[in-house]
């Protein structure tokens, strides 16, 4: 397991010890990780691929949060120490109208050297994740109005329990070679709809303020700015991309705007059970909305 407390890793890590399987997670700093006791943690770096020669020892099958820097070593590692299959968190991005687009350029580049490393392999890919809603937690908590970016455009957003429950499904089943998984949520609303579903499940009627065009520019800078020059030291992306990132956001609000998405039926399919609604993550996540 690599990314195991992140929002899909965590609940895989759960759904794996529930099914009896042996489970090694990893991380940059091990002592930080707060896993189960069962969990067998090491230490190993996604950007340092040596990292992983004792971690894969013993290694069946490898979960793989996404991390392209250093993917081919990594895979390379896998190889050598007998690992036989890989599940990728990927993301729908990879599969969109705008290959050129940082974060499809991102995602295919790590599934490219995982198809090419001999490993069998599954790629999942979630679309938006309902769990970036906490994002407007703060303005909930303080009463304060929800400053949303177009707030009328649709979204399928995906539980992350039901990310994780096909990634397990992959992990644990036979069937899934090859295979790649685009998944969204039950249903497709607005972002004030969804909103507004958080209010239901906390008991308060919420505000929000549509926020569009230049004022969702500046904002969007504010947020992504730290994070995109990451990027750039990192080799991600180039020193003139974020400027064209900031505009592609915007032209996917827009677009959004037309009406709803059609709604994946891949997470039905595999789980036997449709895929869970925002108002189902709203519930799951009310104590996340309040003080």
């Amino acid at each position: 397991m690599t990314g195991a407390t992140g929002n899909v890793g965590r609940n895989v890590v759960d759904l794996l010890l529930r099914a009896g399987v042996d489970v090694r997670a990893t991380s940059r700093n091990p002592e930080s990780l707060d896993l189960p006791a069962a969990v067998d943690v090491r230490r190993a770096d996604l950007t340092d691929p040596e990292t992983f020669t004792q971690a894969f020892r013993g290694v069946e099958k490898v979960f793989l949060y996404n991390q392209p820097s250093a993917i081919e070593g990594v895979m390379a590692a896998a190889k050598a120490a007998g690992v036989r299959y890989a599940v990728l968190l990927s993301s729908l991005a990879a599969a969109g109208r705008d290959p050129d687009h940082w974060i499809a350029r991102w995602h295919r580049a790590t599934e490219y050297a995982i198809e090419q490393s001999g490993l069998s392999w599954t790629f999942v890919r979630p679309g938006a994740f309902a769990v970036n809603s906490l994002l407007w937690a703060p303005s909930v908590k303080e009463g304060r109005p929800v400053r949303l970016h177009y707030a009328h455009s649709y979204l399928s957003s995906i539980h992350e329990r039901d990310i994780a429950e096909v990634s397990t499904c992959a992990l644990l089943q036979e069937g899934h070679d090859g295979a790649t998984y685009h998944i969204t949520g039950g249903d497709s609303i607005t972002q004030a709809e969804q909103l507004a579903l958080i209010g239901q499940a906390i008991g308060r009627e919420l505000a929000f303020e549509d926020i569009t065009g230049d004022e969702a520019r500046a904002e969007l800078r504010a947020r992504f700015g730290p994070r995109l020059q990451e990027l750039i030291q990192d080799g991600v992306i180039g020193p003139t991309d974020p400027p064209g990132i900031i505009e592609t956001r915007i032209r996917y609000y827009l677009e959004a705007l037309d009406g709803p998405d059609e709604i994946d039926r891949t997470v039905e399919k595999i789980l036997g059970k449709p895929a869970r609604t925002f108002a189902e993550w709203a519930e799951d996540h009310k104590a996340d909305f309040t003080n």
